[in-house]
């Protein structure tokens, strides 16, 4: 990734859009946030490394009013495109910025093996992240520390952008292993995956983050997490009602979800939740042969009807 290539780009288009989008260093050099830029002179604030994990495609439904720029990597350019299937958004009101990236960093997993330690500096070298903390320096291969959905990521080079970052990449993780942790979950017995949820979900506790970080939760102020509206869900923390949230949640997503991740990333909890999501996108992959947010031209599945659909058979029950 390359700050200064990007600074470039920047100072080029800011005076034709209201606002860029991108990542400045956080309350501390291991967090990376959110940065919106209106001026040339705000530009020294951006930063781009393997910390810049957010989807900041969040973003673009609340600013839609407005011209903006924003900074993407191969996963959330998926968000883009997703918007632009489902009419979300206008795509000449967006101005791409990708982003080749060869995985981010698991801030969970960097302070998990420095015991949580104050964080004084972070140095990158190559394929290398430095943490120098109280305790002295630690190196971690960026691969290591990586989030789950960075092993099997298939697009490591945005897939929509206007603007490109650097050299396109290839992914080279191998389509089989997309879905492999689905796969060893469904072979374990019904009852061993119940147990497995109910243990899983037991410890959530109805924060809403996996919601409030989804780019794709766009249902607002109608989710059924709060409204009475239909009242599907009460306010109770029992897990009947917790599964029932997430079971919601979950199928709303049915061919929706673009694997980014934010919902795993940013659950207190540490919660697996990402894995339901890739298993509706594995059943919509095999009953539609449709990948959420990957070919700007298709329609989302769930947002056509067919009499008779080609894999699905129910007419014969």
């Amino acid at each position: 990734m390359g700050p200064e290539k990007l600074k470039e780009i920047i100072n080029k288009i800011i005076k034709d859009v209201d606002v860029v989008v991108g990542y400045k260093e956080g309350f501390d050099k291991l967090h990376a946030t959110p940065c919106f830029i209106t001026k040339p002179e705000q530009t020294d604030r951006i930063i781009l490394n393997a910390l810049c994990a957010q989807n900041l495609a969040n973003y673009l439904l609340s600013l839609k009013s407005r011209k903006i720029a924003m900074v993407v990597k191969g996963c959330d350019s998926r968000t883009i495109v997703q918007y632009m299937q489902e009419g979300l958004i206008n795509r000449e009101k967006v101005v791409v910025i990708g982003v080749p990236c060869t995985g981010v960093v698991s801030v969970k997993r960097v302070l998990s093996n420095v015991n949580s330690q104050p964080i004084l500096d972070v140095k990158f070298s190559g394929d290398e992240i430095a943490v120098i903390t109280t305790a002295g320096e630690q190196k971690f291969s960026i691969r290591d520390v990586a989030p789950d959905k960075c092993r099997t990521c298939l697009y490591p080079t945005p897939v929509v952008y206007d603007y490109l970052i650097g050299e396109a990449i290839q992914s080279d993780k191998a389509h089989e292993g997309v879905y492999k942790d689905v796969e060893e979950l469904a072979a374990i017995s019904l009852e061993e995956r119940k147990v497995y949820w109910e243990k899983e979900f037991d410890r959530c506790i109805r924060c809403y983050a996996c919601r409030n970080a989804c780019p794709m939760c766009v249902c607002q102020d109608s989710c059924i997490a709060e409204s009475r509206e239909p009242h599907w869900i009460s306010q109770k923390s029992n897990l009947t009602e917790k599964f029932m949230f997430h079971m919601i949640h979950t199928l709303h997503l049915a061919g929706r979800c673009v694997e980014c991740g934010e919902c795993e990333r940013v659950c207190p909890m540490g919660i697996p939740v990402n894995i339901l999501k890739k298993k509706i996108n594995r059943d919509m992959r095999e009953l539609f042969n449709y990948e959420p947010g990957v070919k700007p031209d298709e329609k989302p599945p769930m947002f056509t009807f067919s009499i008779e659909e080609e894999k699905i058979e129910e007419h014969k029950l």
